[in-house]
């Protein structure tokens, strides 16, 4: 019932769109924005089962009017980015496309492990004793050991 729910849906969206560049006319309006959020991933991403992606790529005008809005504001979904050609490095291969990029992986790594090294210890989960030894040179008890004693 769902699938063909669906599959009813994108029908009555395809002749509503028609051959018109947006459902509103030339200009995209915000029903084309919800509609693009939907029909895209749909039209793009590797489904399980393809029953209703395959309804959709028979929807000529619902593929064609996802593809113009993606090369329209998503130019670079084709995999390259459309400006400043890629280098080439010194070993042949293709340079960083941010110079900074090991860095900021670095500096993500290391916010990260403070953020989780933070939690332990506020949490009381990893907690720091002094090693100083007792008067009969014993080390101090912890929590749960000096329970016990009493």
């Amino acid at each position: 019932q769902l699938y063909r729910d669906a599959r009813e849906c994108l029908t009555l969206l395809s002749q509503r769109l028609g051959s018109q560049k947006f459902f509103f006319g030339d200009s995209p309006a915000s029903l084309d924005a919800f509609v693009f959020s939907r029909l895209a991933p749909l039209l793009k991403a590797k489904l399980p089962n393809g029953k209703l992606q395959q309804h959709l790529k028979s929807l000529q005008n619902l593929c064609n009017y996802c593809t113009s809005i993606l090369s329209l504001y998503f130019p670079w979904d084709g995999g390259e980015m459309p400006s400043a050609p890629r280098a080439a490095g010194a070993d042949g291969g293709e340079a960083e496309e941010d110079p900074h990029k090991r860095r900021n992986q670095l500096l993500s790594v290391l916010v990260g492990l403070v953020a989780m090294l933070g939690y332990a210890f506020l949490s009381g989960i990893v907690s720091i004793q002094r090693g100083s030894a007792g008067p009969a040179g014993r080390q101090p008890l912890a929590l749960a050991e000096e329970e016990e004693e009493e």
